[in-house]
């Protein structure tokens, strides 16, 4: 369990360093796009449909995770809140993640603990966006 939190954290890390990155232009409609991918990818955690789910994942988080089977293993051991929550509320869109546009979400996990995760994103080639990091902890306040 220790190796896994290790890989975890080590995925995250990665996640957010992969090169410098400039702050990436939004439009109006991309924190919609942001609220869809997030609902979309825990809709198929709850479904245990790892091929949706890893769908969702930058091609930089499928080079540390080749299969979505491997990915699963990782989101059921390090992400239990977004594997299995029992609601969760967006926030801002804001860019604290390297710079990266970042989706708040306040999640309320199985036993009722609140939790902030931070989904950031990257744009693709074609345009389109996709999680490049979610970064998750316990809450202090609630706020997302």
């Amino acid at each position: 369990m220790r190796l896994m939190r290790c890989m975890v954290v080590m995925t995250i890390a990665l996640g957010m360093f992969l090169g410098v990155v400039q702050a990436q232009e939004l439009s109006g409609s991309d924190s919609e796009v942001f609220r869809r991918i997030i609902s979309s990818q825990i809709q198929a955690f709850r479904a245990d449909d790892g091929v949706a789910a890893y769908s969702y994942a930058a091609p930089a988080i499928k080079k540390i995770f080749p299969s979505p089977e491997i990915f699963m293993q990782m989101v059921r051991n390090g992400y239990l809140p977004v594997y299995r929550p029992r609601s969760y509320s967006f926030g801002a869109v804001t860019n604290e993640m390297n710079g990266r546009p970042t989706q708040r979400v306040t999640i309320i996990d199985a036993n009722g603990k609140a939790w902030v995760a931070l989904y950031s994103f990257e744009k693709q080639a074609d345009g389109t966006w996709k999680i490049i990091g979610c970064s998750l902890v316990e809450s202090q306040g609630g706020e997302a």
